[in-house]
């Protein structure tokens, strides 16, 4: 454990002093202090529909970018210390593959998802100070749905970065995995539900097994509990699970999701890398 959390620290001071943390924190971090600044001050006029408008927009804009952010910076982690001979050094010292592993997924773990809840945070800090009453509750679960969506792209990312045998490889992966998962939203769905004429209950499984689209409908059935705008789908998943179970589905399976994949990818680094 010691070995592990020492890792985890030496990739945390690592990861402060990257640029692509300065540029996650500044652009990312910033601009989502912005929107909910925004959404406060409107909020004052509107009342809670602004500020939960601005919530959904927030959630959206986090779908979009965090992902790429979190495989393109990710995967360069086992890869790039393949590429730059670390291995070898690392098997010279007391430090155990697994707690080197697990402990730059916790430390990378963290670096993701500290600079987007801090953001958060401040924003809710700026509302309680101006008076302006907050949905805890919608901001508790935005919340939990962000650290989900982080463990489970970065849990996809290390077993890419764990199989890829070069930084471009592993790159160009990512980048190809977040390309699919985007295009298997509502549009690209329907499309081949409607030229397939497979059974409705079959896209949805197909959907639902998206963790972008279980983020987006679960961001969504907090705002719309009824699920209007996904249209007849709602039926069939409100059927299945009802609201708050759908909910609890939204934050378990990306967690399981990444921890899967990123357990897979310790299986696949360590019987790859040990004579």
């Amino acid at each position: 454990m010691k070995q592990m959390w020492l890792t985890a620290k030496l990739d945390i001071v690592e990861s402060l002093r990257a640029r692509w943390f300065a540029i996650y924190t500044g652009v990312f971090g910033g601009l989502v202090a912005l929107l909910f600044l925004f959404g406060l001050t409107e909020s004052r006029v509107l009342g809670f529909i602004g500020l939960s408008r601005l919530l959904v927009t927030y959630i959206q804009l986090t779908m979009a970018i965090l992902p790429i952010f979190v495989l393109i910076t990710t995967v360069r982690s086992v890869a790039g210390d393949r590429e730059a001979g670390v291995f070898e050094y690392l098997l010279s010292l007391p430090v155990s593959l697994s707690a080197w592993y697990w402990g730059k997924l916790i430390g990378r773990y963290l670096m993701i998802f500290l600079p987007v809840f801090l953001a958060m945070t401040a924003a809710v800090i700026i509302a309680v100070l101006r008076a302006i009453e907050v949905p805890w509750g919608m901001f508790a679960y935005y919340t939990a749905l962000i650290a989900a969506l982080s463990a489970c792209f970065l849990g996809i990312a290390m077993l890419i970065s764990a199989i890829a045998r070069s930084t471009d490889v592993a790159q160009g992966a990512a980048f190809m995995t977040w390309l699919v998962l985007l295009l298997f939203l509502d549009l690209i769905l329907l499309g081949v539900m409607i030229q397939g004429r497979i059974a409705a209950e079959t896209a949805i499984a197909i959907a639902l097994a998206n963790p972008l689209q279980v983020f987006r409908t679960a961001a969504l059935s907090l705002f719309d509990p009824q699920l209007i705008v996904l249209g007849p789908a709602a039926y069939l998943i409100l059927d299945t699970f009802g609201t708050r179970p759908y909910q609890m589905f939204a934050l378990f399976y990306p967690t399981l999701l990444g921890v899967g994949c990123a357990s897979l990818g310790y299986w696949l680094f360590k019987r790859g890398d040990l004579p």
